[in-house]
């Protein structure tokens, strides 16, 4: 009799005195069985209820065993399959070894071979079950620690930027009132939270890369002249260069390093990119990296009031800037009274969750 919480088992064979044969034994082990005709009939069983065992006839109209055995392998790869043949057959069942079935057994079969190949056949399944999910355990462990290696190396490139910047009264505060601004406009825009997370990750990281920049050009008081110019503005590549290590598995937040200096004409640094090239998220950042430097004292000029700076976001619209992204950085800031913001909070810096493309193309359009 079948007993409560059994081991469920299919049986298909074209002959419903050998498929009951076989259904007698099995249940005589302990097993709970259920019964098909035909490859057809079992793929039918096995769509609506998986078991950990099928016991097959290679021999069967509309579908043989062959074609069942394969179907099984490719869905339903945690299932044994022992397939049944005749003494001259065996060939065929060898072969289905290859294909994924755990073993065979020859008819006329005896029932003590049946049960043992039956336990024997169990028995491999659960040890490559067991060794699949220690492969997993594994792999998940190994992806923790690296992830927790990467967070360790952000949390010093996080200390680095804050560090450089303590060095300068000018820059003091900037990457987290930037990260913040960003955040802000990402809301008012309501981006998707991994979005958000690559926003805020690349914006208080964008300029990281003035670690390779001179500190007479980053701090001379005058006009700068063209050469010392383009020096600053290689600030963004050497940026991207010492993260892409790191980021490979957050391309828009480095896009956001890279690529923060770039214009919606295409008269930006480093690549020129116009229009939709900009990733959405670098669009973001750049509106809130402009309008902070444009508030913040510089050594070769004083801040601009708020009001000048929101009316240079709103003359670059379409131009310089990305339109959503000023206006909902205005909506995130209605009494500008509140501009510019306080240094706010540092907050550990964590690596985003993949993005789904689906959210880059359901992002609001450039200009």
């Amino acid at each position: 009799m079948p007993q409560p919480n059994a081991v469920r088992c299919l049986v298909v064979d074209d002959e419903p005195r050998l498929r009951r044969v076989l259904v007698r034994l099995l249940e005589g082990e302990g097993f709970t069985c259920m019964e098909a005709g035909s490859g057809t009939e079992a793929l039918e069983l096995l769509q609506q209820e998986r078991v950990p065992l099928v016991i097959s006839d290679l021999r069967m109209p509309q579908m043989d065993g062959v074609t069942l055995l394969r179907e099984i392998v490719a869905r339903w790869p945690d299932t044994a399959v022992i397939v049944v043949t005749a003494v001259a057959e065996v060939e065929s069942a060898v072969a289905c070894l290859q294909l994924g079935a755990l073993d065979y057994v020859a008819k006329p079969f005896h029932l003590d071979e049946v049960r043992a190949r039956v336990m024997q056949a169990l028995d491999k399944r659960r040890l490559t079950l067991e060794v699949e999910d220690y492969r997993r355990t594994l792999e998940r462990r190994v992806q923790e620690q690296a992830h927790r290696i990467e967070e360790l190396s952000l949390e010093r490139l996080q200390a680095l930027v804050h560090f450089l910047e303590e060095k300068d009264p000018y820059t003091r505060g900037h990457s987290v009132r930037v990260a913040d601004y960003s955040a802000r406009i990402g809301r008012a825009m309501a981006l998707p939270q991994p979005v958000l997370d690559s926003i805020a990750l690349g914006a208080e990281l964008h300029d990281i890369g003035k670690i390779g920049v001179s500190e007479a050009v980053l701090h001379k008081p005058g006009k700068l002249s063209d050469a010392e110019y383009r020096h600053i503005m290689e600030h963004p590549a050497i940026g991207a260069r010492i993260l892409a290590p790191l980021m490979r598995e957050a391309p828009a937040a480095l896009a956001i390093v890279r690529s923060h200096h770039e214009r919606l004409d295409g008269k930006g640094f480093p690549d020129g990119l116009k229009g939709d090239e900009i990733p959405l998220e670098v669009r973001v950042v750049t509106v809130a990296d402009s309008f902070d430097a444009m508030t913040s004292v510089r050594p070769y000029r004083p801040a601009l009031s708020v009001a000048k700076a929101l009316q240079e976001l709103e003359e670059g619209k379409g131009r310089q800037f990305h339109t959503p992204a000023v206006e909902a950085f205005l909506a995130a800031f209605p009494d500008q009274a509140t501009l510019p913001v306080t240094n706010p909070e540092i907050r550990p810096l964590h690596l985003p969750s993949p993005v789904p493309e689906a959210l880059h193309r359901a992002a609001p359009p450039p200009d």
